[in-house]
């Protein structure tokens, strides 16, 4: 670009993460350069956001870097800006949000351009707004979020005169889409190593209380519960992520964390899993720690229950959200047993019924039986696992058909009974 006569800066995290000595793959660009000129100079570009003077360039290795055009806000509405071309480097980075975030590198020449001493609050590990804070918040108000979340990822401290718009920031943070929202908080979990840090001033600012009012009060304990949780890691690892909204949302029960995370627009896949987990740490956790903090496991056949309302499957998550909660407690729990617990409710569960497809008959045999469909069908088989959990070595065919037609007898003897004497009151 510099050789067609324009300017050409690397901008923004990139330059930021490169001083620190941090990885970071995406590259972004600022220039003199108008959209309709970056698109003629590449041959392979996506117009990402034109409008906002914007083109995504590939790369010989297909990766986009984002090239945009010099300029200067018009006019902003709190999350949207009219912007205009034609601005200087200096104005470009004076419409950015944070000093750390506003440096500017070309990498012909090999210099740097830091307008703000953005390089000095790298040094100091300070999060800055640039120039006047309360001016770059109401210019766009997911800077207040952004301002927490590098200020928990760097583990820097956030200048007062930009923690302060923060918080008058706050009550105006509902102009943020849910989708956003959601998204600042995935990146939290995904990128910050302690999370509690960026929770906790979620809280102290107000942003939970406007954005998500279930957390708006969240306890020490369970933001120190998402910390003991690991960081997601590579992307094919989402159920770390999961793990720690269903850590962070432990505390609200069930039915809350399902409207949250719906509120939020979080996929069904996400609702599902944290909503399950969630409920089965208030149904189970306080009982399951109260025994280990005794230095015992939970009996055989408390363990085949509590793997049976787990599911299989997610027993190795339910272990990691209690074991997180468990250790931001005060109760001491020896690691060795919650490692004792993990493997013994895994053999449990993939060795022992514990689901009604396990059991030795199905719905086909107890209709055979002469029991009828419907929902009475149902719960016979729910009651019949209920029995095979309680001891394993009853789930014989013959024995839970006894069962089940000798209860079922019984029962509509009973119902039989019930309409006779209604009739003769009636009579």
């Amino acid at each position: 670009m510099q050789d067609a006569g324009f300017e050409a800066w690397c901008v923004g995290g990139a330059v930021r993460d490169a001083l620190l000595g941090l990885a970071h793959l995406d590259w972004d660009l600022a220039t003199s350069a108008t959209p309709q000129e970056v698109r003629k100079l590449f041959r392979r570009t996506i117009p990402v956001g034109i409008e906002f003077g914007t083109v995504g360039v590939l790369d010989r290795d297909g990766r986009m870097h984002e090239v945009t055009t010099f300029r200067h806000d018009v006019k902003t509405d709190g999350r949207h800006a009219v912007v205009q071309f034609g601005a200087s480097l200096d104005e470009d980075l004076a419409r950015r949000d944070f000093t750390i975030n506003a440096i500017a590198y070309d990498p012909i020449a090999r210099r740097l351009h830091d307008p703000f001493a953005g390089q000095v609050d790298l040094a100091r590990g300070i999060v800055r707004a640039v120039g006047d804070a309360e001016a770059r918040m109401r210019e766009d108000r997911l800077r207040a979020l952004r301002a927490i979340r590098f200020a928990a990822r760097l583990e820097f401290t956030i200048e007062a005169a930009t923690w302060v718009a923060i918080v008058g920031s706050a009550p105006h943070l509902t102009r943020l889409s849910p989708e956003r929202v959601k998204q600042e908080l995935d990146k939290t979990m995904e990128q910050v190593r302690y999370p509690s840090t960026a929770l906790e001033r979620w809280r102290t600012s107000g942003a939970f209380a406007s954005l998500v009012p279930a957390l708006a009060s969240v306890p020490d304990e369970v933001l120190k519960a998402v910390d003991a949780l690991p960081m997601p890691g590579p992307p094919t690892r989402p159920l770390r992520r999961v793990l720690r909204f269903a850590a962070l949302l432990s505390g609200c029960g069930a039915k809350a964390a399902e409207r949250t995370l719906r509120d939020l627009r979080a996929s069904n896949q996400e609702i599902a899993v944290v909503t399950s987990l969630v409920d089965r740490w208030a149904q189970h956790g306080q009982s399951c720690g109260d025994m280990l903090a005794s230095g015992v496991l939970p009996p055989a056949p408390e363990l085949r229950r509590l793997a049976a309302s787990v599911g299989r499957l997610r027993v190795t998550a339910f272990v990691r959200l209690a074991a997180a909660r468990w250790h931001s407690g005060s109760r001491v729990i020896a690691p060795a047993l919650v490692r004792r617990l993990h493997r013994t409710l895994i053999a449990t569960a993939f060795r022992d019924p514990i689901e009604i497809a396990d059991l030795a008959v199905d719905g086909d045999d107890l209709r055979r039986a002469g029991i009828a469909a419907g929902p009475a069908l149902g719960r016979m088989l729910a009651h019949l696992l209920e029995w095979v959990i309680a001891d394993p070595t009853r789930n014989q065919r013959d024995a839970l058909l006894a069962i089940a037609t000798a209860e079922w007898h019984e029962t509509r003897d009973a119902r039989i009974d019930d309409v006779r004497r209604e009739r003769g009151m009636n009579g």
